[in-house]
């Protein structure tokens, strides 16, 4: 395996060697296309790979797996970016981002190129009245939110999204093409289903829509003086919801920019999100006690096409420099509450732009039919930071994070969800799986990437000897 001291580059004989294996272009360092493909969603990752394969079938992928193991090189895969978090220096980049295959069967299914992102699947998808399972951004690629599990704006109702996949076609370490499925090499279709990256390069996947077409559904924005009563109303109201409710607070700390509501621009709030599926009814008898601790500043609740969900969290669409950190909680009591009013409320010295908590349980908990390597299903809650990470603010940023770890350590399970920590250290890594997965997925890439080619396999196998 490459090291620091030992970093590989391409002669201008073996770049045109490996351009010849390919049928989609491969950038140098200094161009436009390199310049283009190294970049990512989270601009606060800058990367440096030796030379950027933009793919355009699985045999790029698979060409320059073997490529790589051959010249002793490192790869690595993006679609859009959305979770970079290494440098990826003396590593070969491969995008795919041009692989955009979409076929979406009214049955009741899809089958998606690696790089689709949710937002170009529901514009095929929902107006069958089918319902990707997407997370809280439809701005991210299908392929990358799947291999973390996902946990989206109705995951209390319909689960994992990752238990919902079909069948992966999968690039190994080994570079060999492979199709895997619950009949079909299920070792990998264990891994890859919660593992990200560590086990292959997924260049399709095909999964199942559920049909689904309208929610009740929105969030509410809180002003700074009603934070701590509806915070605590609703760590009370949450816990008992029944499956076909699902829920997060954030504690906001918007910019005063022109591109934020008044309400909420240079203001601490709270947003209460909301989602539901079933009978509007119910759900406005369900949320009543909730919306009479306090009057909002903005936002509503009410019948929302399934299409718009991702108002419902309203993340960012543009590129951003972001740092973000999560943790899991087994509770959420009213001293835990005033914990985390006491680390990031309106009275805190804190510069996240969201602290947000997501009840889990409901169908999340629920073990799926097949086994995967998506853990930690019994934790209550998810807590996550997220901040700016651009110059000396990133410094401040993951200080200011890890304060408000410590701060809610009392009732945090030491665990967290792969998708909601970008992070390549093997420290973070090995709190998002159990030992026994960790084992599992380091055999496995022994048999399937024997020659250490997979990046991302790298703090999978440093998190699992954390413990030896």
């Amino acid at each position: 395996m490459p090291t620091s001291t030992d970093t590989p580059i391409l002669s201008d004989e073996q770049f045109d060697e490996l351009a010849a294996l390919l049928t989609g272009p491969l950038h140098r360092p200094g161009s436009d296309g390199y310049d283009l493909g190294a970049a990512s969603w989270n601009v606060a990752v800058q990367s440096h790979p030796i030379a950027v394969v933009e793919a355009h079938s699985a045999e790029d992928v698979a060409a320059t797996v073997r490529y790589a193991a051959d010249h002793g090189i490192e790869v690595a895969v993006r679609a859009t970016g959305h979770g970079a978090a290494d440098p990826l220096d003396g590593v070969l980049l491969i995008r795919t981002g041009a692989m955009d295959e979409l076929n979406v069967d009214e049955a009741g299914w899809a089958r998606v190129g690696a790089g689709v992102t949710w937002g170009a699947l529901f514009e095929r998808a929902t107006p069958l009245g089918l319902a990707p399972l997407s997370g809280s951004a439809t701005t991210v690629g299908v392929v990358g939110y799947l291999t973390g599990g996902g946990l989206g704006p109705v995951a209390r109702t319909f689960g994992v999204s990752a238990d919902y996949v079909r069948a992966f076609d999968v690039v190994t370490g080994d570079g060999q093409r492979r199709r895997v499925s619950g009949t079909e090499n299920f070792d990998l279709f264990w891994a890859l289903r919660g593992g990200k990256g560590a086990l292959g390069i997924v260049t399709a996947v095909e999964l199942d829509l559920p049909r689904l077409s309208e929610i009740y559904g929105g969030a509410l924005y809180f002003g700074a003086e009603d934070i701590a009563a509806v915070l605590h109303a609703w760590a009370e109201w949450a816990p008992d919801l029944p499956d076909a409710a699902t829920t997060s607070v954030a504690i906001m700390r918007m910019p005063d920019a022109p591109f934020v509501p008044p309400p909420l621009a240079g203001k601490v709030t709270l947003a209460v999100r909301f989602a539901w599926v079933g009978d509007a009814e119910e759900a406005q008898r369900i949320l009543a006690p909730l919306l009479a601790v306090a009057t909002p500043v903005l936002g509503g609740i009410g019948d929302l096409p399934y299409s718009q969900i991702a108002s419902i969290h309203a993340d960012p669409v543009d590129p951003m420099p972001a740092a973000d950190n999560g943790g899991l909680l087994r509770e959420f009591p009213p001293d835990a509450v005033d914990a985390l009013l006491r680390a990031a409320g309106p009275g805190a010295d804190s510069v996240q732009v969201a602290v947000e908590l997501r009840l889990l349980g409901g169908a999340i908990a629920r073990t799926p039919t097949g086994p995967s390597a998506m853990g930690h299903r019994d934790a209550a809650v998810s807590l996550i930071t997220i901040g700016i990470a651009a110059g000396p603010v990133a410094a401040v940023t993951a200080a200011d994070s890890a304060r408000i770890m410590a701060a809610m350590q009392p009732w945090s399970t030491g665990g967290s969800m792969p998708n909601f920590s970008s992070s390549a250290d093997p420290v973070d890594v090995r709190r998002s799986y159990p030992q026994e997965t960790l084992d599992r997925l380091v055999a496995l890439s022994a048999i399937y990437d024997p020659r250490s080619v997979l990046r991302a396999a790298r703090p999978v196998r440093a998190a699992a000897e954390m413990t030896r």
